[in-house]
This record gives C-alpha cells, structure tokens and sequence, in this order.
C-alpha cells in the first residue's frame, strides 16, 4: 500500500471514529468532546520495537481527540511491566510477548489483553558486512554477535530459535553461537543500533526493525524451520490515570487502518 493512501484511510478512520462507536460507548465521548479546557496526556507503554509504527499513529489519534496528548515510554517489555509493577502511572500497555502481558495479568495489572500484531526475528548484519555472513547457519563463524537478554521478548525468541536450531543442525549449534556472543542488550533496539554503529559483525532483532534501518543493515533470514512467530498483545491498564481513553486507544490500534500501518513498518497480522 502506498504511504499516502494509507496515512490518508488513517485520517479518515481515526476523525470519523466517534462517530462509528455503537451507542454503549456514546457517554464516554461525549463527555471528553465537552470537557473542561486542559490538556490531557495519556501514557503508553509500548515494546521499543513498536517506536515508528505507533509514533506515525500518534497524529490520528489525537486529532480524534482534541486536548489529548499520547506520552510513550519506549523499552523492553520486561522493563516496561517492572514498572508497571512499582506502580508507575500508565493508560496502555503493549508487550512484545505474550509472557510479559501474562505476568502483568497475574499480577492484576491489565484488563483483558487482545493481539495487536505479529512479527519475525531476522538476522542483520552491518551495511558492508564486513565478516561475509550469508546464512544463518553460519553464526557460529562470528567473531561478534549481539542478541537480547533473555528477559526481553527478542532474546527468548532468539534462545528459542537457537533450540530449534539445535535439534536439526547438532546438539552444540546453540552453545557455539552464543560463545560468539559479545552484548545481551535490554531492548532490540539497543541491538540493532550495535550492529549500525559496526560493533557487531551480526545481531538477531525483528522484521520490522531491520526494516527501519533501510539500508543501514543486511538481512540475513532465518529458515522458517527455525523460526517463531512473535505475537504482540496490548491491554488498558487496571488503574489507568484515563481509563476510556485508554479503551479508546486500543480500539483505535484495533482498526483495518491501523493495523495497515504497521503492516507498511514490517509487522503481520495478530
């Protein structure tokens, strides 16, 4: 899909969306359209790898709702639920893995979670690729390979990988990559951003974030047989500083022309 059909069926949406919501939902609206004058910003806390997709979505949004201003914090998911859990103010949570949301649920953090979108875990290696990778099967003859830690949903999809892995290529595949293992980063951006910057003859992040490079990286695919599927649910916070608002948000994200964007920054489908 062209940009600018897309970011136009996005305006469309996002000013004629009050007007769609069936009648259940019609005292909340009204209610914020004729509120009191003042600015109010909701919080979301979004998977670092969702940073282009929803900051493009951010003008929609708030042109649907006059005085709201959407404030992102950006991290790895589980960054973002321990401060959920400390008891930092959020409106939306939205986690890279389904983990991170179930642990946020168990701990009566988020109401109901749906799935948002899907993604895939690929190999990048430096715009020159200086160390001549061209399969996956070869990471092992890597000198420098930076992946998450485990904690963060792109290091366990990169440990699951690696198992998959194991289990066709030899029993050893898994430890000898990670013997070539220089950086666990927090977040997959801080693993993209190694590889950029040439510190890293390779790295493991998502579709979408090789995407945002452009032509900064290479793409080294991963063989489906190895790979996983990364699911992405979101959910409104339980104490929600503005919790319609955040019900809103999450509708909004919901929608055909929403999900078209993130299909444009290399996101699947839920």
């Amino acid at each position: 899909m062209r940009m600018d059909n897309w970011k136009h069926s996005l305006s469309r949406w996002a000013l004629g969306a009050l007007a769609l919501l069936p009648a259940a939902h019609g005292p909340w609206w009204v209610a914020d359209a004729n509120a009191a004058t003042g600015e109010r910003d909701v919080v979301i806390f979004a998977a670092a790898s969702l940073r282009e997709a929803c900051t493009e979505l951010q003008r929609p949004f708030e042109e649907a709702h006059p005085g709201v201003h959407l404030r992102f914090n950006f991290a790895g998911s589980q960054e973002l639920r321990t401060q959920l859990e400390q008891g930092a103010p959020a409106d939306v949570f939205i986690s890279a893995d389904e983990r991170q949301m179930d642990e946020a649920a168990k701990a009566g953090l988020v109401g109901p979670a749906q799935l948002l979108a899907s993604n895939s875990p690929v190999v990048v290696v430096p715009r020159s690729n200086p160390a001549g990778l061209k399969r996956f099967i070869d990471l092992p003859s890597m000198k420098r390979l930076v992946i998450g830690t485990a904690e963060v949903p792109i290091g366990h999809y990169t440990l699951l990988v690696l198992d998959k892995a194991n289990a066709v290529l030899g029993g050893d595949f898994r430890s000898r990559v990670e013997a070539r293992v220089v950086s666990r980063e927090l977040n997959v951006k801080q693993v993209l951003a190694k590889v950029v910057l040439g510190e890293a003859d390779a790295g493991i992040v998502y579709a979408s974030d090789a995407m945002s490079a452009g032509t900064q990286v290479q793409v080294v695919p991963i063989p489906p047989e190895f790979n996983v599927v990364a699911h992405y649910p979101m959910a409104a916070v339980k104490r929600a500083p503005h919790p319609e608002l955040a019900s809103a948000y999450v509708q909004f994200l919901a929608s055909a022309a929403a999900r078209a964007a993130f299909a444009h920054y290399g996101f699947g489908p839920p």
